[in-house]
């Protein structure tokens, strides 16, 4: 019989993830945001290391109760920028599509922790995706359509596939780009069917692949990746910079050269979202910036991502990683090398 997702307080008690004389306060936790473990996930925390960086990311704690004054239901200001039911439009040539508001894990960092779950925004009804599919049709700028939720990618084949026929047919989306932590947390559904699923029509796909610690990165979602690459799909990475997770040089090092090794090529790296409950994993941006100049005088350029901040309020994502330069004249600067030492540039 396989292994069962653990879904309840009750659940991480009897897998021995949390201890009994915490289930009432981690209840309180579980009433408002949604608990999910796969099999996969289970196997990779080490239970006897109370600073496990994989226990970290999915199992609960009395920390997400506090809540900070800046933090927000909606951080990154989705609602605002939704002009229709699973549109988010919040830059001229591509929109967010969200077929659904589930995950096969979930997050105790996710900034859409408020829209998540079975206590979430719920899923796209037909006569909702038929809308946001005319909206798309309706607008000739829209370039690129990004699958998120929810993670897209616990469809069923054939839902998929309804959908990327539909998005076949708008001539104008060129890319179709997919947000998921299935490759890492559930890579057995990286299946032929679901591979059909993604190459229907001419578009080229991308897949952004969430991890955020190299032991996530096993054989079996390495040999997920491959697969998914062999087929065409391009692949980039997506990870959220972690408090007790991946906050230093040598893990994020260690990270991004695994992603190169197996062909996914380093994209965002997330500064943590203004989310409820979700401090105990916020650094500073100088601790990260520091930590983003220690990784560049490590590993090569292939390797590093983009360190991006979603402005609260819907404002979109900014660059942050580096204040390199510094201007003291006319065409004159001063700029940090790669080991934080200024040097002079004129012209």
């Amino acid at each position: 019989m396989a292994e069962a997702t653990l879904r309840n307080v009750s659940d991480l008690v009897s897998a021995g993830l949390v201890r009994a004389e915490e289930a009432a306060t981690l209840d309180l936790v579980a009433e408002r945001y949604a608990i999910a473990l796969t099999p996969t996930v289970r196997e990779l925390i080490d239970a006897s290391d109370p600073k496990d960086p994989i226990a970290a990311q999915y199992v609960p704690t009395a920390g997400e109760l506090v809540e900070h004054p800046d933090e927000r239901a909606d951080p990154i200001g989705d609602h605002p920028h939704s002009p229709v039911e699973g549109i988010v439009h919040r830059y001229p040539d591509r929109v967010l599509l969200k077929l659904l508001h589930v995950c096969p894990v979930y997050c105790r960092f996710c900034f859409r922790r408020e829209m998540v779950g079975p206590q979430g925004d719920g899923n796209l009804s037909a006569d909702a995706l038929r809308k946001a599919l005319d909206y798309i049709r309706a607008d000739k700028r829209i370039w690129e359509v990004i699958l998120t939720g929810g993670d897209p990618l616990i469809l069923s084949p054939r839902r998929l596939k309804e959908v990327m026929q539909q998005l076949a047919t708008i001539a104008h989306v060129r890319i179709v780009r997919i947000h998921s932590r299935v490759p890492a947390v559930d890579p057995a559904r990286i299946s032929d069917d679901l591979l059909d699923a993604l190459n229907t029509g001419d578009k080229t796909v991308y897949l952004a692949v969430h991890v955020n610690h190299p032991r996530e990165l096993t054989p079996e979602v390495r040999r997920a990746c491959a697969r998914l690459a062999t087929s065409g799909i391009q692949l980039v990475s997506q990870s959220v910079l972690l408090r007790g997770v991946n906050d230093d040089a040598e893990t994020l090092v260690e990270l991004m050269r695994a992603f190169v090794e197996i062909g996914v090529k380093p994209y965002y790296l997330h500064h943590p979202d203004m989310a409820p409950g979700t401090g105990h994993f916020r650094l500073t941006i100088a601790e990260g910036q520091a930590i983003m100049r220690e990784l560049r005088s490590k590993i090569s350029g292939l390797c590093i991502p983009h360190y991006i901040l979603d402005l609260p309020g819907g404002y979109g994502k900014v660059e942050i990683g580096s204040s390199a330069l510094r201007e003291i004249g006319p065409n004159r600067y001063m700029i940090l090398d790669r080991h934080g030492d200024e040097r002079p540039y004129e012209g």
